[in-house]
Order: C-alpha cells, then sequence, then structure tokens
C-alpha cells in the first residue's frame, strides 16, 4: 500500500519500478517537503526512465566515464547509451575550483552536477545541429550514472547533492559507504567506513529528495568493505563481527578490521542496503569472475533479480590479472551474473591524456606530418560515424547560421560556415536544410515538436502496458458505421483485428453512434445476433472473432447531443468514454 502512494508521488515512475524498495518516511512527509509548484525535471525524468528501462531488458548497460561534454558526445555518436560521471575525475580536471586534486572528496561539492549539466548542454547541442540537418538519427539524450561519493557530509549533504544532481538532469546517483571526511579512490589505502545504518541514512535521504522532486532517479549502493581496514564506530551489530579487537584502535580512535573477510563483509551490507537501493555495487581489487560470483549468488539468493553494478577499473592491470580470451568475454560474463550497469570510470582521463601524449610526443620529432596522420584517422573514422573532423560545423556553427538567417528580414551577408575553410576543404557528410523548398520546411515545423513529444512520452510517463500480443498482426479488419450485421461479419472475417470506426461514412447520424456502441456491447460479451428482416438469414458469431479495437471520431467532430459547460464535447472523448466505461 505505501508503495502505491509513491506511484501517485512520483508519476513518472513506470510499473513495477517500486517493487521491493523501501523508505523509512511516508508519503506525508514528501508532502511537507514540496513547494507549491511542482517543477518537472524532464532530463532527469527521462534518463531514469530510460535507463531502468535499459536495465531491465539488456542483457547488462556498458558505459565510460566522461570528463567533458565533447566525449559525452562522442560517446554517444559511437552507439553507448549511457555516461558515467565520475568523481576521480571531477576532481582530477572537471571541477569548479579550477584546479587537480586526487580522489579525496577535495573539490567543491557542486562541481559534479555542474558537469552533469554540461554534458546534457552538450548533447542537447549535438541534437539541435543533427535536426537542423535533416533530422535527428539518435537519441543524444543518454541516461548519465553519477557520483556522488560519500555525499560531501551527512544525510542533509546527500539530500542536497541528489537535488543538484537532478537538477542538472542526471538519470542515476551512487552514494558509498565511506566516511565523507577520510573519503578515498575506492582502489587506495586508508578507507573508513560508516556504520551501515548511517549509510542507510545518507541512502534515504537521496531518495527523499528524489521524491520531492517527483523524479523516478536510480539509486546505486556502493560499499567500500572489500579492502578497506578501518571502521568509525562499532555501533551497528553486524560491522562487530569483522573488527579486530586484538588489533586496538588507531591513534584517530577508528577500529582496524580483520584481513581477508572483505568480500563477507561487503555481502553483509549489501543485504541490508538492498532494500533502499536499485543497484548494488560492491568496489573490487581486482577482477574476479570467482569472488564476483559468490556476491551475485549471495545477493540474489535473499533479493532474487536484485540488479548489481560493476567497476571494470582502469586501476586494475588486466592482462596481469586476465588473459586476452577471459577480457573478451568479462563483461558478458558479469552480465550473465546479473551485473547489469558495468563501466569503466576512469575512460575519460586516460583517453584524453594518452591521445594528447601520443600526438605531443610525435609532434614532437616530427611536426605537421604527426598532425596529418592523426587527420588522415579521423577522416577514416567517418564511415564509422565520426564528424568531428569537420569541427566548425561539429560545435554548431552552421546552426547559429541558420539563427542569423531566420532572424534576418533578408538574406545576411555575416553567415560563418557557408565559404569558410571548412566548407571548401572538407567534404561534406551530412544533410543540409532544404533551404529551397519552403513545402519541406512546413512539413518539419509542424512534425518537429510532436515526433520528439511522441518520442519521449513512453519514458516520461511509462504507467502503461506494450502493444498486447493479439494486436501485434497486421491482418486488420476496418468497417464502419458499426451496424449490427457489419460488425457480426466483421468479426467473422477471418482477419486477426476488427476495428469498429466510428469515423468512417465521415458524419455518422447519433443513432447509429448509439446502435453501434450498443452493438460493440453485445459483441464483446458473445451475445450479439442478427436477423435479415428480409431474407430471414440469422447472423452470429463464430467460434474464434477476431479482436476487437474501437477508433473513435475526431478532435475536429464535435458531438452536438452531448454539453459539458454549455459547449458540445469532443466526439472521440465522448466515443472513447461510452465504450471505455460500459466495457473496461
Amino acid at each position: 500500500m505505501l508503495n502505491r502512494a509513491f506511484y501517485e508521488l512520483v508519476r513518472s515512475a513506470p510499473k513495477g519500478r517500486w517493487n521491493g524498495i523501501q523508505r523509512h518516511y511516508g508519503p506525508e512527509d514528501v508532502y511537507r517537503l514540496r513547494s507549491g509548484v511542482q517543477i518537472e525535471y524532464t532530463l532527469a525524468t527521462i534518463g531514469a526512465n530510460k535507463l531502468w528501462k535499459l536495465l531491465e531488458t539488456e542483457p547488462y548497460v556498458h558505459a565510460l566515464g566522461a570528463i567533458t561534454g565533447n566525449q559525452a558526445m562522442q560517446m554517444v555518436r559511437a552507439g553507448l547509451r549511457a555516461i558515467y560521471l565520475s568523481g576521480w575525475q571531477v576532481a582530477a580536471d572537471g571541477n569548479t575550483a579550477g584546479s587537480m586534486y586526487p580522489d579525496q572528496s577535495l573539490y567543491p561539492s557542486n562541481s559534479g552536477p555542474e558537469l552533469a549539466r554540461r554534458i546534457n548542454k552538450t548533447l542537447e547541442r549535438a541534437s539541435q545541429i543533427e535536426n537542423s540537418e535533416g533530422g535527428t538519427k539518435r537519441d543524444w539524450f543518454v541516461p548519465i550514472v553519477a557520483d556522488a561519493e560519500a555525499g560531501f557530509g551527512g544525510p542533509l549533504n546527500c539530500f542536497e547533492i541528489m537535488n543538484a544532481y537532478i537538477e542538472a538532469g542526471a538519470a542515476a546517483v551512487h552514494f558509498e559507504d565511506q566516511l565523507a571526511a577520510e573519503k578515498k579512490c575506492g582502489h587506495l589505502s586508508g578507507k573508513v567506513l560508516i556504520p551501515n545504518s548511517a549509510h542507510l541514512r545518507n541512502l534515504n535521504a537521496g531518495r527523499l529528495a528524489a521524491d520531492v522532486c517527483g523524479v523516478p532517479t536510480v539509486i546505486v549502493s556502493r560499499t567500500d568493505a572489500e579492502s578497506a581496514m578501518l571502521l568509525t564506530s562499532d555501533v551497528d551489530e553486524g560491522d562487530r563481527e569483522f573488527i579486530d579487537t586484538a588489533a586496538g584502535r588507531t591513534p584517530e580512535g577508528f577500529f582496524r578490521l580483520k584481513k581477508g573477510t572483505g568480500v563477507k563483509h561487503c555481502i553483509k551490507r549489501s543485504l541490508a542496503t538492498a532494500p533502499f537501493s536499485d543497484l548494488l555495487w560492491w568496489e573490487t581489487s581486482t577482477p574476479n569472475l570467482e569472488n564476483a560470483k559468490i556476491f551475485a549468488e549471495a545477493i540474489q539468493k535473499e533479493f532474487p533479480g536484485k540488479m548489481m553494478a560493476y567497476n571494470c577499473s582502469p586501476s586494475f592491470n588486466w592482462r596481469a590479472n586476465l588473459s586476452p580470451e577471459a577480457i573478451a568475454k568479462f563483461q558478458n560474463e558479469l552480465g550473465a551474473m546479473g551485473y547489469k550497469f558495468q563501466f569503466i570510470t576512469l575512460a575519460g582521463f586516460h583517453s584524453l591524456n594518452f591521445g594528447m601524449f601520443e600526438l605531443a610526443r610525435k609532434y614532437k620529432d616530427r611536426g605537421m606530418a604527426a598532425y596529418s596522420e592523426l587527420q588522415q584517422a579521423e577522416f577514416e573514422a567517418e564511415k564509422h560515424g565520426y564528424t568531428a573532423v569537420r569541427h566548425q560545423r561539429e560545435v554548431g556553427t552552421g546552426y547559429f547560421d541558420l539563427v542569423t538567417m531566420a532572424a534576418a528580414r533578408e538574406k545576411p551577408s555575416t553567415i560563418a560556415l557557408t565559404k569558410s575553410t571548412e566548407a571548401k576543404q572538407f567534404q561534406e557528410n551530412t544533410q543540409s536544410v532544404p533551404g529551397d523548398s519552403p513545402s519541406v520546411r512546413s512539413q518539419a515545423t509542424i512534425n518537429q515538436p510532436y515526433a520528439r513529444r511522441i518520442q519521449h512520452l513512453n519514458l516520461f510517463y511509462r504507467n502503461f502496458s506494450g502493444t498486447p500480443k493479439d494486436l501485434q498482426d497486421r491482418r486488420v479488419e476496418i468497417t464502419g458505421p458499426c451496424d449490427r450485421k457489419m460488425v457480426i461479419n466483421a468479426l467473422n472475417s477471418g482477419a486477426k483485428t476488427y476495428m469498429a470506426d466510428f469515423e468512417d461514412s465521415t458524419t455518422p447520424t447519433w443513432r447509429n453512434l448509439i446502435e453501434g456502441q450498443k452493438n460493440l456491447f453485445d459483441a464483446i460479451r458473445g451475445e450479439i445476433s442478427y436477423q435479415d428482416p428480409q431474407t430471414r438469414k440469422q447472423y452470429e458469431l463464430n467460434s474464434k472473432p477476431a479482436v476487437l479495437m474501437v477508433r473513435p471520431r475526431g478532435w475536429h467532430l464535435p458531438e452536438l447531443h452531448v454539453k459539458v459547460d454549455s459547449e458540445p464535447m469532443s466526439g472521440s472523448i465522448f466515443d472513447f468514454d461510452v465504450y471505455v466505461f460500459n466495457n473496461a
């Protein structure tokens, strides 16, 4: 009953989204914390539902860590369906302090949300550019899975950073069980765990923020217990068996943890957080499939179908741990275990640094020959969909030329791209807007907003079922008006589906509309029959009638016989409601 109330609070959540999810608060708390105007966070909502759908339907979703908006754009262009936003990379080169830090939560806490915002703005521009060139060919707004580290503090900080990530358009956010003040990269030493009860408060604070915003944000619970050797407190009974009492406390007062119990500790902590999170991530020290299986089986035993995440970390020396054959099938094997989200956290950092180092090294020795080789490689990549070799076009010069032309009364003389060196020297491989075709422009103007809205509806409002199997067969009988004999013959026609058409014959009479509804009422109940008054021939349904569909009249046809607020109501609503009211 409680989860049903949260479907009302977060109406964009798809059916089944809250199965198995618990909260330490009620709907009244969410209502109390909302403002008088409920803001719609479109990107965050669409992204969360896209990600959830992918996780439910794909063997696994894999992503790379992006450190810039342009990196994210290339990931989408290359075909990846999600983006990872790494706190490590934010610390290294993407924070609002404009400095370089190690992964120890030293940077300003708004840095991650700001990077998420920049990534989404870049993807928005890429979508605008592609649309201006003849229509979008891909969904640019892929979900962003973002790193909230240890929350940069306690529950209040977690609440606020979740709000910030939702405003920035993130689809998913993960929180880890480290002490924020001593936070370390998962592959550094010196990590200090907080009690699991404190971690649960942080997770609940994040979920509360999402509920207040009305967004079904995907929440990932991460534990660092596999390699962490310190714990702040023994207040939780579940942690006590892992404390090395003989070793004593550290100078800071932290408890020391036993060696060799990390996997078991991760399992115990993750079982406790499973009801409060959508995915479980345990940070590992090596790419070990055997341990991954042990963890997965323990989780699945208590929570069948619970999804997990896995960091395919650059901190692992992959060739030193696995053979090339094992590396090639590593993610497939993880996916089969239930690790539905897999990601390379620092892919952007390594790609950026190695790529520039290699170019600089070769350029130092060989000058322009080195850069020309890079350019030729870009040309070669065009067959795979790469477009950034035409850098002016890539960042939107042509798009803003269209803005200039649309705003000008006469053709402006300051268009930037048309006669540029790029236009003259680089082969154009993108479709241009048909500027000499007013008809096509008119069609595009009408189609674009509605096409985009239709594309996003099933992600923004997903509380409806898919197309029934019986309606997927394209053999359809369409007839109207819905006379009794015609309805029987159509249902007996041998078609898989019969669409009763209330708009056929242009303007059916009021009597025909009402009689048609009565005929469908009887047909649904198997009670329809008809005897021809002249031939006395009897018509009845056979044993396998077609599946019945109904097409109401269009919005443009008013129903003069029924008025709402002293005005004739829409014929389409009248037809639809009479049919649903009597037969649903």
